[in-house]
């Protein structure tokens, strides 16, 4: 009998947690498998570091986390309705910044997503969306060895879009974000990687790109900026690139020492099996229908873990944003009697505070409760002086002040957005607040990557803009001066 209840019995995953100098990978793999994983990422870095002149021994504020998953299923477990063709996804929101990938898909979709997160943190430009996803997709296909590594391989796939399928106007390409419409967008990502890899492939067709970016940076039409650059019109690029696809396409073999990455691995507890993808979920959300499900599904995962600080942290998160609000207090109270320095619970409880002021109108309780949240921040803030989300949080909580923003303010928008430069909220609500003090040129820095991201911005991101710029607001400019996420990338 014994032997027939052990094997009904559902084999826990054993759930690792890997950290190196730039990278969180969590993983239910053996860890011989994870840590090659990891050494994979931590090269990658290195090589765009090489590529792009930056020093490569300079610690990064922020590691990456990244949960490398085994299944759809599981992938589907962070990101509500997820389908079986999803290979992963990159996103940035005011509660985490972090990639998720199965493991045993194409690793051209991770290492795509990192270029994005690398391009977005390290170089804050106006870059037009062909190159975003043209630079992401050029690295993507790097391959790396111990001495050497190589760039301007080819995706198959994107290749394949290449030789069979008719292709997008070229105007089209250079004016137009991927999600946009047009005739023949499904060649999007195939043509932006081949018009990188055409002008990454020769030293004088580098310069011309240097030229371009920099025009369209300067505000010049990107199609113009691109015939001066090249001294080509549309057709006859669109027959040099057509040349050159069919031709032998060149790659680059350069020749360096990838050094091995320090790593440390730990075993996470059971919870993790449980809790640790779920808990992901409640960071990016769920659509309105799905809420009350998800979170009766931490109800019941988190009883399975009592005083279990992953349990305890999840289901105080769910029942606040999904569930009860009410109900959050005893279980994130709970997390921080057992964990006095858990910096996450500490977080929430703030944000538990913020939102019930909305709820309230008495001035008493509103200075009572913003108080409350001061100190919960402080408290985390003295835990962890480099996380995002406590600054972030600390500034929203000072909204209201008569003084907001002040001198303090900005210096602390600064600090989050120097952390989280790939999140949007942070660099809108950094501009406005630099608006606000006439610093309208810093304001304009921050928004342009922001309006110009491939994948869409919002109206009230053009309106700031104009705002900034001294221009009229655009006309679909809307009253609700929020910014959307537009960190999110699935492929």
């Amino acid at each position: 009998m014994a032997g027939v209840l052990s094997a009904a019995t559902p084999v826990q995953a054993e759930w690792r947690k890997a950290e190196s100098d730039r990278f969180i990978v969590y993983s239910d793999v053996g860890e011989r498998q994870l840590r090659n994983f990891v050494q994979d990422l931590e090269s990658y870095d290195r090589v765009l570091r090489f590529r792009m002149g930056l020093p490569g021994d300079i610690p990064t504020l922020r590691k990456l986390p990244i949960y490398l998953v085994g299944s759809s299923a599981e992938l589907a477990k962070v990101r509500h309705g997820a389908g079986n063709s999803l290979a992963g996804f990159y996103i940035a929101t005011d509660e985490d910044i972090f990639g998720v990938a199965i493991r045993d898909r194409n690793v051209d979709t991770l290492k795509h997503e990192y270029a994005h997160h690398f391009m977005m943190h390290n170089f804050s430009y106006a870059y037009p969306g062909w190159f975003v996803e043209g630079f992401a997709e050029y690295y993507a296909t790097v391959e790396i060895k111990a001495d050497r590594f190589t760039v301007g391989r080819f995706n198959e796939n994107r290749a394949s879009w290449l030789m069979s399928a008719p292709w997008m106007d070229m105007k089209d390409l250079l004016s137009l974000r991927p999600q946009q419409r047009a005739a023949n967008s499904e060649t999007y990502y195939p043509l932006a990687w081949l018009l990188t890899h055409w002008f990454m492939s020769d030293p004088e067709r580098q310069q011309m790109l240097a030229a371009y970016l920099l025009d369209v940076g300067a505000g010049a039409d990107s199609v113009e900026a691109m015939e001066r650059a090249t001294g080509l019109s549309m057709i006859r690029l669109r027959d040099t690139l057509r040349r050159y696809a069919t031709g032998n396409l060149s790659f680059q073999i350069v020749t360096a020492a990838i050094p091995t990455a320090p790593m440390t691995i730990t075993t996470l507890p059971e919870s993790a099996d449980d809790l640790l993808l779920l808990n992901q979920r409640l960071k990016i959300g769920v659509p309105k229908d799905a809420r009350a499900a998800t979170a009766a599904e931490v109800r019941r995962m988190a009883a399975r873990h009592p005083d279990d600080p992953l349990a305890l942290l999840a289901l105080g998160h769910a029942e606040l944003h999904f569930g009860d609000p009410a109900a959050a207090e005893a279980p994130l109270q709970r997390l921080l009697a057992l964990q006095p320095d858990h910096v996450e619970g500490l977080q929430y409880l703030a944000r538990a505070r913020m939102e019930a002021i909305e709820e309230v109108e008495d001035p008493d309780e509103i200075d009572r409760l913003t108080a409350e949240a001061r100190g919960f921040l402080a408290r985390a803030h003295r835990l962890d002086d480099l996380n995002y989300i406590t600054l972030m949080l600390a500034a929203r909580n000072r909204r209201t002040a008569a003084s907001y923003p002040n001198d303090n303010d900005i210096a602390v928008l600064e600090q989050a957005f120097a952390l989280a430069p790939q999140l949007g909220e942070a660099r809108f609500t950094l501009a406005q607040a630099l608006l606000s003090r006439s610093r309208n040129a810093e304001a304009i820095t921050l928004l342009e990557p922001l309006a110009n991201h491939p994948h869409g911005s919002t109206a009230a991101v053009r309106s700031l803009l104009a705002r900034a710029r001294g221009e009229e607001a655009p006309q679909e400019d809307a009253s609700d001066a929020t910014v959307e996420d537009t960190g999110e990338e699935t492929l």
